[in-house]
C-alpha cells in the first residue's frame, strides 16, 4: 500500500529570491523578476489561499539571524502581509518551547531562512515542533512549508550538508546527511546554476539513483503539491536529475578521491510554469499538459447466490 499524499505545499527555493528590493542603485533591475507580478514571495502568500495569512519565519539556519529577520518582515509587509512572526529558535530546547509550537499550529505559512542546513536539522530533529510541522503538512491542504537555500535543501531526507565544486566527480566531493524528511522523493541543492554545482547533485543523485535530483537556481523555485508534482516559479532554471535508468554507476564503489562514472543519467531542465511529475519520472510544458497517471479501480466482488452459499457451507 503506498504512504498517503500530503494535502499541504512545499515551495523550495534556491536562494536570492528577489523580495521586491535591489543590491544597490546601480543594479540593472532587467536581471531581476517584478516582484508584485511575479515574485516567489507573492507565490508563497497566493498558495496559502489567505490574502493575510499568518506568517511565522524561522531563522535558525541563518548566523545572523536578526537582519535576516527584518528582511523578512519587510518583503512580506510590500505584499499588504502584516502578520508575521519570528521564530527564533536557536536550541534544540528552543524548539521544544510550548509557545513556538502553539504559534506553529496558528500559522498559514511557514518559512525557513538560508543559511547552513545542517542546523535546521540539529536543531529540530525528533522534536515536537518538527512532529507537528510533518503532521500539518501532511493534513492540512493549503499549509505552506517555504524554504530557500538551506530552508529548502533540508526539506528532503537525504539532504546535501556541503561539498566542493573543484573537487566536483571525485567520490567524497559532496557530504550528504538526512534532513527534516518532509520529501523522501528528491535531494535538492541551491544555489545551482550561478555556483556550478552540477557535480555534487550528480553524485548524491549516483549515490541514491531511487532519489530525483532537484538543483534550484538563483530566485528561482519548486512549488510541489501532493508531494509529488513539482512546478517551476521564478527567473531562472531548475535542473532535473533522474539516475532511475543509469546502466553503469562506480559511486557506490569508487574509492574516495576517485574519478566517477555514470552511463545514462537523464537531465531535464525546466524555466518557470514547466512541470514534473515525480512518481511518473515525466516533464510537462505546463500544468495544462499534465496527466495524472490512470488510477485502477479494483474489479467487483461476484455475487454469490443464496444457493450457492448454501452449497459452498
Amino acid at each position: 500500500m503506498k504512504a498517503p499524499k500530503p494535502l499541504g505545499k512545499l515551495i523550495a527555493i534556491g536562494g536570492n529570491e528577489d523580495k521586491g528590493t535591489y543590491p544597490n542603485p546601480r543594479t540593472k533591475k532587467k536581471y531581476y523578476l517584478n516582484f508584485f507580478e511575479l515574485g516567489i514571495l507573492k507565490r508563497v502568500v497566493t498558495e496559502s489561499g489567505k490574502t493575510n495569512p499568518r506568517i511565522e519565519v524561522i531563522t535558525t539556519a541563518s548566523m545572523i539571524p536578526e537582519e535576516v529577520a527584518k528582511i523578512y518582515v519587510s518583503s512580506f509587509a510590500m505584499l499588504n502581509c502584516l502578520n508575521v512572526g519570528i521564530l527564533d529558535i536557536r536550541t534544540p530546547e528552543d524548539a521544544q518551547q510550548p509557545e513556538y509550537v502553539a504559534r506553529l499550529l496558528e500559522a498559514d505559512i511557514v518559512m525557513m531562512s538560508g543559511g547552513n542546513q545542517s542546523r535546521l536539522k540539529m536543531m529540530f530533529g525528533e522534536t515536537e515542533f518538527l512532529d507537528r510541522l510533518t503532521t500539518r503538512y501532511y493534513n492540512e491542504p493549503n499549509f505552506v512549508i517555504a524554504g530557500t537555500s538551506a530552508g529548502a535543501m533540508a526539506m528532503s531526507h537525504i539532504m546535501i550538508m556541503g561539498g566542493s565544486v573543484p573537487d566536483a566527480l571525485m567520490k567524497g566531493a559532496v557530504k550528504i546527511g538526512t534532513g527534516l524528511s518532509l520529501n523522501r522523493s528528491v535531494v535538492i541543492d541551491s544555489h545551482f546554476v550561478k555556483r556550478g554545482r552540477f557535480g555534487r547533485l550528480l553524485e548524491a543523485v549516483a549515490l541514491h539513483p531511487k532519489l530525483i535530483g532537484i538543483g534550484l537556481g538563483e530566485d528561482t523555485g519548486v512549488l510541489i503539491t501532493e508531494g509529488n508534482l513539482i512546478e517551476t516559479i521564478g527567473s531562472n532554471l531548475v535542473i532535473i536529475m533522474d539516475g532511475h535508468n543509469l546502466q553503469h554507476n562506480n559511486a557506490a564503489a569508487a574509492k574516495k578521491g576517485a574519478a566517477l562514472s555514470m552511463e545514462n543519467m537523464t537531465l531535464h531542465v525546466l524555466a518557470k510554469g514547466n512541470t514534473y511529475d515525480i512518481e511518473q519520472r515525466k516533464f510537462y510544458a505546463d500544468r495544462t499538459a499534465y496527466a495524472p497517471p490512470a488510477t485502477v479501480s479494483p474489479e467487483p466482488t461476484p455475487e454469490v447466490s443464496p444457493e450457492a452459499q448454501a452449497t459452498t457451507a
